[in-house]
């Protein structure tokens, strides 16, 4: 953690490819959200980079629609505009940085001051915009800090290149490997449900837990951006990391302390005992219009103009992978993710074996303990209990932690608002080490490449299905029993 004098100086956030998507739809919404809510130090002033030649008023403009400005804050918002600026230039010429650097100082005013590069650029021109930050615009006196979106390489060559680019330009304490899914409210709340409850301590392992599922489901397919996705496909898009991350939160050991380098730490010691995954434990998918379906849903993702004719590149996954420790060896982590699926959803379900010594005639079904991270934050154990009434039936019910209903009050915040707040204050807890991106991409690139090599056909499965039939089957062997017989419902407010 820095010293909290450090709040006291000027700083400046530089959003690098401040023109594009992200930048528009998340990064400018997410540091208004700070700065209307007095999170962000005093002196912070905003610099918009990016190709694009335009005026600070078309970067409003552009931003307008998402940045949710309520009632009564429109004077707020108005000082939010006059503190940011925007310069375009090109990304691979340091004279165009040194124009930055010159911008940049003179809002510092010459003194100790502190800078924040967020990188919201495509992997093409990632090199040399990192080079001409490190040549011309690092922070002389304070801290300068690069936060990175994914894609973090494409395997563990290219990752391992991208590293080593990262290594020799900026100290590893400066890198802020940004994964949005580790700001999400429940995924942060992992650790204190495991750590913090005794409760669950003791059955959180394989005499007690048959399986562990992390599922990913989205209801749109491409949208018309097929051609960027090809390029990656869903296990890169979001297994590889996001599933991956959450996974180490529910697996590793207790760390000695909240020291954000104790909890990455273990979080890599569990990713050691992960073998690469086989080929006879993945399933892939590709969506197919649905005849019955209406718009986009009728439209398969070859249909998709900008995806090359006859792709085979997945758009649903479903992994088992296996870690060989004290722990957990023989309990099967199922990663799920996919999209043109029926509902947007993403959860870690925890399946605990069959009650032994059945006396209820097969009528139990297994507890399961839910942490539902998107949409409806919530945590629900599923278990059974006697049917009120005068019948002796068993009935599967839940009890519910539903943050809607229990958190009235609280504002729960944005990931990216947590992640670029925790990046102000320098604590690097909800970031990818080098270490642990390293033993991610040796768990999937082999079985990634043995995919492209052999160009194995993905399944099909129908846009607003939940996935191609032959899951369901492959969940069985992996101990994952599926009733369908209950659905929990998010309460609604009365």
């Amino acid at each position: 953690m820095e010293n909290k004098t450090d709040f006291e100086y000027p700083h400046t956030f530089i959003l690098v490819g401040a023109s594009g998507d992200l930048a528009k739809k998340k990064i400018y919404p997410t540091i208004w959200y700070l700065y209307r809510d007095n999170l962000l130090p005093e002196k912070t002033k905003f610099i918009g980079y990016a190709r694009t030649n335009q005026s600070m008023s078309d970067v409003q403009d552009k931003c307008k629609k998402y940045m949710k400005v309520r009632p009564g804050e429109e004077e707020k918002f108005k000082k939010f505009w006059e503190a940011n600026d925007y310069l375009s230039g090109s990304y691979d010429k340091r004279v165009n940085y040194e124009f930055l650097n010159q911008t940049i100082t003179k809002h510092e005013k010459g003194i100790i001051a502190n800078r924040i590069f967020y990188l919201a650029v495509p992997p093409t021109v990632f090199e040399d915009v990192t080079v001409n930050i490190k040549n011309a615009c690092v922070s002389i006196k304070g801290f300068t800090r690069v936060i990175i979106e994914k894609p973090f390489g494409r395997d563990d060559i290219s990752s391992e290149k991208l590293s080593n680019h990262l290594a020799g330009l900026f100290k590893e304490e400066q890198i802020y490997r940004i994964d949005h899914y580790l700001g999400k409210e429940m995924v942060q709340n992992l650790m204190t449900i495991r750590f913090a409850n005794q409760i669950f301590s003791p059955s959180w392992n394989r005499e007690n837990i048959a399986s562990v599922q992390i599922s990913f489901k989205e209801p749109f397919g491409t949208e018309g951006r097929g051609g960027y996705f090809d390029d990656f496909g869903i296990i890169r898009d979001v297994m590889q990391n996001h599933l991956l991350q959450i996974l180490s939160l529910v697996a590793m050991e207790k760390p000695v302390s909240l020291n954000p380098n104790d909890i990455r730490d273990e979080k890599v010691k569990v990713l050691r005992h992960i073998s690469p995954i086989k080929l006879d434990d993945i399933l892939i998918g590709q969506y197919i219009g649905n005849p019955k379906g209406q718009g986009e849903e009728r439209l398969g993702y070859l249909d998709d103009p900008t995806v090359p004719k006859g792709s085979v590149t997945p758009t649903y996954a479903l992994a088992a992978l296996h870690i060989n420790n004290a722990r957990w060896q023989g309990v099967p982590f199922i990663l799920r993710c996919g999209k043109a699926l029926n509902e947007r959803k993403a959860e870690v379900r925890i399946q605990y074996k069959d009650v032994p010594g059945d006396i209820f005639n097969g009528h139990a079904k297994r507890n399961e303990l839910v942490i539902r991270v998107q949409p409806g934050e919530a945590l629900y154990l599923k278990f059974m209990c006697k049917s009120p009434g005068m019948k002796f039936d068993l009935l599967e019910t839940e009890l519910d932690l539903t943050y809607s209903m229990r958190y009235k009050e609280a504002d729960v915040p944005d990931a990216y608002e947590r992640l670029i707040l925790d990046v102000f204050t320098g604590t690097q807890m909800h970031f990818v080490r080098n270490d642990e991106l390293k033993e991610a991409w040796r768990i999937f690139t082999p079985v990634l490449k043995l995919l492209e090599e052999q160009h194995i056909r993905p399944l099909p499965y129908e846009f607003g299905s939940r996935g191609p039939p032959e899951a369901d089957t492959k969940l069985s062997e992996y101990d994952f029993k599926y009733s369908g017989s209950y659905k929990w419902k998010k309460p609604t407010l009365s």
